[in-house]
This record gives C-alpha cells, structure tokens and sequence, in this order.
C-alpha cells in the first residue's frame, strides 16, 4: 500500500503554525490539513480532545503535540517538544485558537474550565500572539447571536441577544467576551487576529455519547439500536460538513478579513429527517426515540454566509448525502474499536 510521504520542513523555511485544542474534533482536521504547509504545534488538554485523533500525526516530522492547559500562562519556548522548530528564532507566524470545551453531555461539569478558557485562556493566547506578532484565528460560535429566530438567518452586523446570567452563560458569553478581547487587543496593539462564527458541523471524529447526536445516530443505526433526540420532531439545525469547514478557516486566514464571520451551512436539516435518512442509508432496523433536551444542544440560527461568499469565495460544496456516506464509512472503518461501545447506550442516563 503506498504511503503518503510528508515533506521535511526545516526550520525558518516554513511558517510555525499553533493550533489551540489541536486533538478536538475539528482541530485534528485542521492539523490533518495545515500539515502539509508547514511546521505544526498542536496544543491540548485533552479536556475535549482525544489522542486518537492525532495519532496518526505524531510520527511526522513536521508535527508536535504539547499537552498544556491555556489557562495556565506558558512560554512556548520552554517546551523542549518542539525545539527542532527553533521558535526562539524563528518564533510562530500564525494561530489558530479552537481551545474550549463544546461537551454537551459533561457541560455542567466543565462550566469552570469554560469560563476561564473564554477569559484567561483567549487573554494568554492574545499575549501570546502579541509577542510573535502572530496572525490569530479565533473560532467563536453562533451562539453569540442567541436563540433561533423565528425566520430568517443571522447577518454579522447583528448584535444578538444572550442571557449573560443564564444557565448557558459561561460559554455564550463566554465567546461574546473572547470576541471583546480580540478587538480589543486588536485595537491597542495592531494585531491582526481573525473572527470566525462557527455554526454546527459534522463528521468523522465528532465526538461520541457526548449528546451531539448526529454522530450517535451513525453508531445507533449501524448496532439496530433507538436512534435518540434530545428535543422533538421540531428540533432542526444547521450542519456543515468538516471539510467545508476546515478550507474556510484557512481561506479566512489567508484572507485580508478580519471578521467577524459566519462559517456553516445555510441549509435547515430537522434532525428527524436525518436520523431517517441514516436508517435508510444503512439499512438499520432502528427506530427514532426522543429524550429530555440537553442545555447545551439547543436549537440554534441558521447562518447568513452571504459575506464569506462574497470576500472569500467560500460556500460548503458537500451535500448532506455524501457527508453523511464519510462519516458512516468512518464508523465502519472504526468499527473494531467502536463496536464495545455500543452497550453504553442501553443506559441513556449514562452514556
């Protein structure tokens, strides 16, 4: 079987590139891509991440992982992972900071990391940017512009409304005060750090009994057993595939545009119409059960992305039907390692 062959990067011939909550879900994806441009420091925790996710990645030259949580202040130069990049010299030409917990099965345990991953966290990786004099990529949320609206979609020039004393709160506005710290330092020292709103997004290596569900419903359907909702037949969402995603971090980037801007799918899915669709897609003798809805998994607006078409030519091109083909051939794929997991839905209260 051929190998792909990753190219040697020396140092000072390449950018060093960060990336904050690298072994997430779609922080594995961005070093799976930015790998093949330069040299990578993934940075987690592992709060949210997982090192499965990377492992694949950990032999190439040009890559590195440092586990490190960023509400702690580091040096990255103190970390003898990566010393063959030289970052004393050569130091980090951009970064892209995903770090923050996202489970909405755990989110009221992890309410206190969030808060601070939100606060001090941002505030340490603008320090840091500061001091390379580093591009920034921050990704926000959609959640900045409060709930669904009625009709419509959110334009960026929207302020939104969020319950800054809600149950919610320390990841809603958690994100709305990122936003106010990157301006902020954006204007006090010139920096040139990026705002992207993410909307729901999909695909291999979503995590697993975490109450996201789209990707439950793969594993569910693939074992016969209840596809489950957290909600009822009206839950509907956005969902853009991982490697729309992905090429529009980076075209925001490369871009001149600072943002704020929307990333995801303009297209409504009800999330009953997708667990169908994956029974069929399957063949699975499942059926559809619906639960008590999650705090964190709420329905959420659907993105305006006529700015990221406009300024950056972005717009996702992977139809529904063919994400959701990868991410039932990645379970298969995975099977082996999946399939022991499969009793855990038998206690729902549980997994």
């Amino acid at each position: 079987m051929n190998q792909e062959k990753t190219k040697k990067f020396y140092p000072g011939e390449v950018k060093n590139i960060l990336i904050t909550g690298g072994a997430g879900f779609i922080g594995s994806h961005l070093c799976d891509r930015l790998i093949k441009e330069g040299n990578v420091i993934c940075l987690d925790n592992f709060i949210g991440g997982d090192v499965n996710n990377i492992k694949h990645l950990l032999q190439k030259p040009n890559f590195r992982f440092i586990k490190h949580d960023i509400n702690q202040r580091f040096d990255l130069e103190n970390f003898h992972e990566i010393k063959d990049f030289r970052v004393d010299i050569h130091g980090i030409q951009e970064i892209y900071h995903l770090a923050c917990p996202t489970s909405a099965r755990n989110f009221n345990q992890l309410k206190m990391q969030t808060l601070q991953t939100n606060s001090i966290g941002t505030i340490n990786i603008l320090e840091l940017t500061k001091f390379y004099k580093a591009k920034l990529l921050f990704t926000s949320s959609s959640v900045v512009y409060g709930p669904k609206k009625a009709s419509g979609s959110f334009k960026e020039n929207e302020s939104g409304v969020v319950n800054f004393i809600g149950p919610r709160a320390c990841y809603d506005e958690g994100k709305r005060f990122s936003e106010t710290a990157i301006i902020t330092y954006r204007d006090l020292y010139g920096l040139e750090a990026k705002i992207v709103r993410v909307f729901r997004t999909y695909g291999p290596r979503e995590v697993l009994f975490d109450g996201q569900m789209v990707p439950d419903f793969v594993l569910q359907a693939l074992s016969n057993k209840p596809l489950v909702i957290y909600g009822d037949e009206s839950f509907s969402t956005s969902l853009c595939y991982i490697s729309d995603l992905i090429e529009g971090l980076i075209k925001v980037m490369e871009s001149k545009e600072n943002g704020p801007i929307n990333l995801g799918h303009s297209q409504e899915y009800k999330l009953f119409d997708l667990a169908q669709k994956i029974i069929d897609l399957t063949g699975s003798q499942s059926k559809i059960e619906f639960l008590q809805a999650l705090l964190f998994m709420t329905p959420l607006g659907m993105p305006d992305i006529s700015l990221a078409k406009e300024k950056l030519g972005w717009y996702p091109i992977v139809r529904i039907e063919d994400g959701l083909k990868e991410l039932i051939d990645y379970v298969k794929a995975n099977w082996m390692l999946l399939k022991p997991l499969v009793n855990r839905y038998e206690q729902k209260e549980n997994y």
